[in-house]
């Protein structure tokens, strides 16, 4: 079937039925059911849903296939914590995703919150005042969830649903915890160690599955449908259903923390640990959140939960966050004017807190040996790279990486990344999500990278981060003049959405926000009021941009190094007794050999490639000794040359230049002027037709 909806822009498994799914299935019938009034023809409504259980308040067939171009449709949400109420202790996030007991038991609060809320403590940590509220959730909810609590479950599975039937067709479960926070916590009930509780909740997910399954009448029968790879996806959503992909979101994975600038993992760690993720499912994640880890620097908290976070920092590693002046147009947060807070009364006698200077606001830190080594274990894995969180420096390095491979797996899922980096992942093949802001503020957002998502045919997405400690879209009320009025027509045309109610309960997004998940549709319906239908349409091609650049990443093969073991020259190498710089160490796939030239600005490496061929793209990869200024110049004959690529701006490291393919044999890296006042340095240079 196709689906009318917009006009896209030009654009470039199964798991076996288990014990569990069926001790669902009996639990979904002793507990207490609620046929549905049209089984058998309403293939989205469940046969055997627990009673009493939230409403949906959703009528309509979600839309199914794809549209006339052959793509699939719909909203992503690339970033979601489904899971974290088991994350930082197990009491932190009050409230269950699902529970066979039912409703009831999955949506209470912590047990030190009863009475009045009194010591939930980190409530008042991040909104200040007493923390007090009514901790009852089912079935009155008169306190939570609500858009400003950071501590009560707002993605209960019915919700979820509800935003799949607004249009949703992919959400990303990034498993999610922080060490730290869990250790510093009062209250907890659980191991603080980060790998055992991302094991737990990735087999809650599948849990989850099994659960919806077993409402639906078997395995694979639910809307819920976990993927591990896009052809799963592109199917699950033809159908008309869910694709959940799963994502990793922690501040020390495979135990890669640093205690003062000490790595404590191994290459063997982080070889261990992609194996796993990737066989629990895992398909992106983040390599640093929050705190400078043993594999990069992390781009930083502002003001006091900045400083809260510094000073946790410190207690975990022994180090500050160190800053430097920024060399280019991308900053980190800035941390310069962060005042002292309550944190940090928990630091040792005699310990202050550095000062920064206001115009040092890029982290010193970037990507380590180690942090590379797991850039390209990922890419070796065909995970995708998520660059939110990391450090301006460590961003830049791994785009850099991913430009010498032309690899497309890089993700921005929620407005932590330096929009300035947005023309630079578009080119790559990456996919970009703003984090679910205010309609105003998400519109605004949007248009500023409206013009790059048209030069390269892509759609848009958004990063909910629900259970994931950060507010939500406040009540805009009701005399706006672009008031939500229920009930409305979905996206899509094919669904009609009131407002959600859940047990005696009813939320509207004018006044009461974005307080849960389930109202994505009615906030997709606010952005739709504010911005008109254009704002929402790059969203509606979500689903497939997401996938594209995805699917991207599972067919990437690397490119052939025609430089590779090739005769090379050069016009000086400098003399060492103890070792050779010359010519040929540049090509012999050895990083820890290298080329050196005199000490002096016009200096050029030729490699002979042998025969003719089509050449596209020249890698190389600089020791400290770098040019600001080269070319890379190009020859069928070695006498007659032309220049394919030239900059005068140059920094080091890893360079990747990208040109229309021009026949040739020999390849020249002419330099200019030196970075340094030594010579000319590489490492390796690599030659590719792709």
């Amino acid at each position: 079937m196709t689906v009318p909806a917009f006009l896209p822009r030009p654009r470039r498994g199964r798991r076996p039925l288990t014990v569990l799914s069926l001790l669902l299935a009996v639990l979904a019938l002793t507990l207490g059911t609620v046929p549905s009034s049209a089984a058998g023809t309403d293939w989205w409504t469940p046969t055997a849903r627990p009673t009493p259980d939230s409403q949906i308040n959703v009528t309509g067939e979600p839309f199914k296939g794809t549209n006339s171009q052959g793509e699939v449709q719909g909203f992503v949400d690339a970033h979601n914590h489904l899971f974290s109420n088991e994350a930082f202790g197990g009491r932190l996030i009050c409230g269950k995703v699902f529970s066979t007991s039912g409703i009831a038991d999955a949506l209470k609060d912590c047990p030190e919150h009863y009475p009045d809320g009194t010591l939930a403590i980190f409530d008042y940590i991040t909104h200040g005042g007493d923390g007090k509220h009514d901790p009852v959730g089912y079935p009155t909810f008169k306190d939570w969830p609500a858009y400003d609590s950071m501590t009560h479950q707002a993605n209960y599975y019915a919700w979820v649903e509800r935003a799949w039937r607004g249009g949703q067709r992919v959400l990303v479960n990034d498993l999610v915890t922080n060490g730290v926070i869990c250790s510093v916590y009062f209250f907890k009930d659980r191991s603080c160690d980060e790998m055992t509780s991302i094991r737990l909740q990735a087999q809650l997910t599948y849990d989850l599955q099994d659960y919806i399954d077993a409402q639906y009448g078997g395995t694979g029968k639910g809307w819920f449908r976990i993927v591990t790879d896009t052809a799963q996806a592109r199917e699950v959503i033809k159908q008309g259903k869910l694709a959940v992909v799963l994502g990793v979101e922690t501040s020390e994975p495979f135990g890669c923390k640093q205690i003062l600038d000490i790595a404590q993992c191994s290459k063997a760690d982080i070889d261990a640990g992609l194996d796993e993720l990737y066989d629990l499912g895992v398909r992106s994640m983040f390599l640093c959140h929050k705190f400078d880890n043993a594999l990069c620097g992390v781009r930083f908290d502002e003001g006091g939960l900045g400083t809260a976070i510094n000073v946790g920092q410190f207690l975990s590693t022994g180090t500050f966050w160190q800053t430097e002046t920024c060399t280019t147009a991308m900053h980190d947060n800035p941390i310069g004017g962060a005042t002292a807070t309550d944190a940090t009364e928990d630091l040792p006698a005699g310990t202050e807190l550095p000062t920064y200077d206001a115009d040092a606001q890029c982290n010193t830190r970037g990507l380590t040996d180690l942090g590379e080594y797991a850039v390209r274990g990922m890419m070796k894995r065909k995970m995708m790279l998520e660059i939110d969180h990391m450090s301006v420096k460590a961003t830049g390095q791994a785009l850099d990486i991913f430009e010498s491979e032309s690899y497309p797996g890089v993700l921005s899922s929620h407005s932590w990344m330096d929009l300035n980096w947005t023309d630079r992942v578009y080119g790559l093949g990456g996919f970009i999500s703003q984090y679910m802001h205010s309609s105003e503020e998400f519109v605004t957002e949007a248009a500023r990278t409206d013009a790059l998502r048209t030069k390269y045919g892509v759609g848009y997405g958004y990063g909910t981060d629900f259970n994931g400690i950060g507010d939500h879209p406040a009540p805009r009320g009701t005399d706006t003049g672009t008031t939500v009025t229920y009930p409305f027509t979905s996206v899509d045309g094919g669904s009609v959405i009131d407002r959600q109610t859940t047990g005696s309960r009813t939320w509207d997004i004018n006044t009461d926000g974005a307080a849960h998940v389930g109202l994505i549709p009615d906030w997709i319906q606010d952005i739709k009021q504010v911005g008109g239908a254009d704002a929402v349409s790059d969203l509606f091609r979500g689903a497939e941009s997401y996938l594209d650049t995805w699917g991207a990443s599972e067919s990437h093969r690397a490119g052939v190094n025609l430089a590779k073991g090739v005769t090379a020259t050069a016009s000086s190498s400098e003399s060492n007794p103890f070792t050779s710089y010359q010519p040929g160490r540049a090509v012999d796939g050895d990083s820890g050999t290298r080329w050196a030239s005199d000490w002096s600005d016009d200096q050029w490496l030729q490699l002979d490639l042998g025969s003719t061929n089509l050449v596209k793209r020249v890698t190389l990869d600089w020791e400290k000794a770098y040019g600001k200024s080269y070319r890379i110049e190009l020859s069928t004959d070695g006498t007659t040359w032309q220049t394919a690529w030239s900059t005068t701006v140059g920094d080091g490291g890893l360079d990747t230049a990208q040109f229309a393919g021009v026949p040739a044999r020999y390849v020249r890296v002419h330099g200019l002027d030196r970075g340094t006042d030594w010579g000319y340095s590489l490492y390796e240079v690599g030659v590719y037709s792709s």
